[in-house]
């Protein structure tokens, strides 16, 4: 019987992704532009999150945010309202965007005249994990009603991230969740991940990880 030829695809499709995120990242911080890949699970504060940073940031730096849905364009409308140059991009049905689509968004949202572009990744805590976007760096949201051991379950995420925002603090006292126990499993999968613990409706938290986006963007511009 004739052997069957087998071609591994994923890693083929991997390998070409890496090789264009690591062009991309490299035009942008030609052009001075630091974008961020934001990622996690649906309903953690991701556009609440950043509707905070836009009002820390707004007089300090010009911001444009890119909206990654299946459909629906609530998100980008929700930005846009609150200052930010938006672009919404729809995926058509997948659950990620890779750095081709990110150039495509990049290219649509114009990055004249802006410092910084958050890429507002779709909400999935598996599949954003697995491409580089050609983002300068991987930040997530955890919320709180998500629990603590999200990290010892997905592990590729937390590993890919540079930072670890802990989002609704304010409800930690109703739910069995342990800041502590949730700090030990994120530096089990990253020992560098910064962590932020904030709540994104109260405010409280905002301003660390408002100075600490702030002091990243500007040694990327420097």
């Amino acid at each position: 019987m004739d052997r069957v030829r087998v071609l591994e695809i994923k890693q083929s499709v991997f390998s070409n992704n890496d090789a264009q995120a690591r062009a991309l990242r490299q035009e942008l911080k030609e052009r001075g532009v630091y974008l961020i890949n934001l990622m996690s699970s649906p309903g953690s504060g991701k556009t609440t999150t950043l509707t905070r940073l836009l009002e820390a940031l707004g007089d300090k730096l010009r911001i444009g945010v890119m909206e990654a849905d299946i459909d629906s364009d609530v998100d980008a409308r929700t930005m846009a309202a609150a200052g930010a140059k938006t672009i919404q991009l729809h995926t058509g049905g997948m659950c990620h965007l890779d750095a081709s689509m990110t150039r495509q968004g990049l290219e649509g949202l114009g990055t004249e005249n802006l410092d910084l572009v958050v890429l507002e990744n779709v909400g999935n805590l598996v599949c954003p994990a697995e491409f580089d976007t050609g983002a300068a760096k991987n930040i997530m949201i955890l919320s709180v009603p998500e629990g603590h051991d999200k990290p010892l379950k997905y592990p590729l995420m937390f590993q890919v991230c540079d930072a670890v925002i802990v989002n609704k603090i304010d409800v930690m006292p109703w739910f069995d969740f342990d800041l502590e126990k949730c700090a030990e499993y994120v530096h089990m999968r990253n020992p560098n991940a910064k962590i932020f613990p904030i709540s994104a409706k109260t405010g409280e938290g905002i301003e660390p990880l408002a100075q600490w986006l702030l002091s990243e963007v500007t040694a990327w511009r420097q």
